[in-house]
């Protein structure tokens, strides 16, 4: 938690001093280019790793207590609306299936349902990441989970969500690996 308060001191600071314009050749917004890239990097990765698994093995899970490949999909998806609602004037379409099914239910749907509605967050992410810049990372918003609200800076919940995909882009390639399945990152990359 120290980390991210500091990650999040440090991407505000600089929009908080006011921003310069950029030098030649840099990106005019080069902290909210940063946050896009490696959106798009995972949302790649993770799209690749759920298309990969067998849907036999979206019921997997390595120990009881932990979740399984279907859970992770489905609760992926929800996370991502969470965060990119957050990015600006943007907030997703999501079916009252989607919002009223429990989460244990949603995680048995065939895993063509479960990888449609993740990619169909991630297009919603990337559309609602484009309404973002470095000026607006300090804006504060309100954000509710489980009935509480609190105010924060908008860089929380963009650098929440990045963080967000790389936790559960490491959960899944771990479970790929117990299964005898290379996730997309340790694939061999074309030259």
């Amino acid at each position: 938690m120290k980390i991210a308060r500091a990650v999040i001191v440090a991407l505000a600071l600089p929009i908080a001093l006011g921003a310069q314009q950029a030098p030649a050749g840099q990106p005019a917004n080069p902290i909210t280019a940063v946050f896009k890239r490696n959106t798009l990097n995972f949302q790649r990765n993770l799209a690749q790793a759920f298309d990969s698994i067998p849907e036999s093995k979206f019921g997997y899970k390595p120990t009881p207590a932990q979740l399984s490949i279907g859970f992770i999909a489905q609760h992926l998806a929800e996370d991502n609306y969470f965060f990119c609602n957050q990015f600006g004037a943007m907030k997703a379409t999501v079916p009252a299936k989607d919002t009223s099914t429990p989460d244990s239910v949603k995680a048995k749907w065939p895993k063509d349902t479960l990888v449609a509605k993740l990619k169909e967050s991630f297009a919603f992410c990337e559309s609602a990441i484009n309404q973002v810049d470095d000026a607006k990372l300090s804006d504060e918003i309100t954000m509710t989970y489980g009935g509480n609200s609190r105010k924060a800076p908008r860089v929380s919940m963009v650098l929440g969500h990045v963080i967000d995909m790389t936790d559960h882009y490491s959960q899944i390639a771990n479970y790929m690996r117990l299964n005898g399945m290379l996730p997309p990152t340790a694939l061999q990359r074309r030259m």
